[in-house]
């Protein structure tokens, strides 16, 4: 389960059908738990379909003012990675894969666990040296490694005008 606001993963036993209130582990999903910049939430969680690996999205969504703009402060922005031990459950975290974009508020990983996409929502301004740009909202592409990491493929940018992509999934055609 994912603690949204505390930025944790959660893991229960479900024993007889019945979920145990008190969680068995507790992990931080952030790659620096300390160093909070901005408004930072765990999101969607999806388990790899070998069962070994568990991702768990990490988005920051705050602005603030800068020249007269609202521009991002920083924050994590990536995929929490977790083995998980076949043993016991407790989940060990591999990897913060970034996202190359902002608030990752949804990915999905495809059906055979080869690949993950992630939905980054909104577009929005960040500092870059003396200057500002713009990243994109887009839809960035991963391989899911035989050891449950991500590698980075590739990023597709979407025009979202004034919306956000709120929501995205994979489906299997054919």
């Amino acid at each position: 389960m994912s603690r949204e606001r505390e930025n944790r993963l959660n893991v229960y036993r479900l024993a007889g059908g019945t979920l145990d209130p008190q969680a068995i582990f507790e992990k931080d999903t952030l790659a620096e738990p300390g160093n909070i910049r901005s408004r930072q939430a765990a999101s969607t969680v999806h388990v790899h379909p070998n069962g070994r690996y568990v991702y768990v999205g990490n988005r920051a969504f705050d602005t603030v003012d800068f020249e007269g703009k609202k521009i991002f402060p920083g924050g994590e922005n990536n995929i929490a990675v977790f083995a998980i031990d076949q043993a016991t459950g407790e989940p060990a975290l591999i990897q913060n894969e970034d996202v190359r974009g902002i608030y990752p508020r949804t990915f999905a990983p495809d059906p055979s666990g080869r690949m993950l996409v992630v939905a980054n929502i909104q577009p929005m301004l960040v500092r870059e040296g003396a200057g500002l740009k713009t990243v994109p909202a887009n839809l960035a592409t991963y391989h899911v490694g035989p050891d449950g990491r991500l590698g980075f493929v590739r990023s597709y940018e979407v025009d979202t005008g004034d919306s956000s992509q709120f929501w995205s999934g994979m489906v299997a055609l054919g």
